[in-house]
């Protein structure tokens, strides 16, 4: 039942990027294709050899930063839904319970918890806080508390992806050998950091991109 939620989280944040871009169609293009090259591999245990170096998962994320860099250079400010773009980070809270349970399955390291190093389900809970304001003052709110906001998230998204990168079971470990984070290289967990954590910063990078 898991599986298919985390499935429908990866869905409905590609949606959410797709609105807050003023509907682009390569969004979509893009990550429909990129959902079923990325799924099909992981049902296939592609990702689980990670003697490779660098490791195939790790490959997987390079066109993805790519596209949406692309797209960040292409967008214009004009097209870009701040209210979407904000939307976006309340997918961290669901994300952030999940990996909790994969932390109970002795499938990631407890350091990439909320009870450990991961700090990223407050960015999730202060963006419903965020979009409040937003939707409330219309415009009339300060743009310094929405940069350091978005600054902050960019901050706290840096950790977990360094602390799930050295913990992941591959040539550049380097914490968690105990419990290392093995779920990154499955179905449908590899969606995290091959399309949830790129849409996620680049969300920050075109808020901040929208609001000079």
């Amino acid at each position: 039942m898991i599986n298919y939620i985390y499935t429908i989280l990866t869905i409905l944040t590609v949606l959410g990027f797709y609105l807050a871009t003023g509907n682009e169609k390569k969004i979509l293009i893009f990550f429909s294709f990129w959902i079923i090259i990325v799924g099909i591999l992981s049902v296939l245990d592609f990702f689980k050899n990670t003697e490779t170096i660098p490791p195939r998962l790790f490959l997987f994320i390079i066109p993805v930063f790519a596209f949406l860099t692309y797209m960040y250079l292409r967008t214009e400010s004009k097209n870009l839904n701040l209210k979407y773009l904000t939307a976006i980070h309340i997918v961290r809270i669901p994300v952030e319970i999940v990996l909790f349970d994969l932390f109970l399955q002795k499938k990631i390291p407890m350091i990439m918890t909320f009870k450990g190093w991961n700090y990223d389900i407050l960015m999730g809970i202060s963006a419903v806080l965020v979009l409040l304001m937003i939707f409330i003052y219309q415009g009339k709110y300060k743009n310094s508390i929405l940069k350091i906001w978005n600054i902050m998230g960019l901050v706290f998204l840096l950790i977990i992806v360094l602390t799930a990168i050295l913990s992941a079971p591959t040539p550049f470990q380097q914490l968690a050998f105990d419990q290392p984070n093995v779920a990154i290289l499955t179905f449908p967990y590899s969606f995290l950091p091959t399309i949830i954590v790129p849409i996620v910063c680049f969300s920050h990078l075109l808020a901040l991109k929208s609001n000079k």
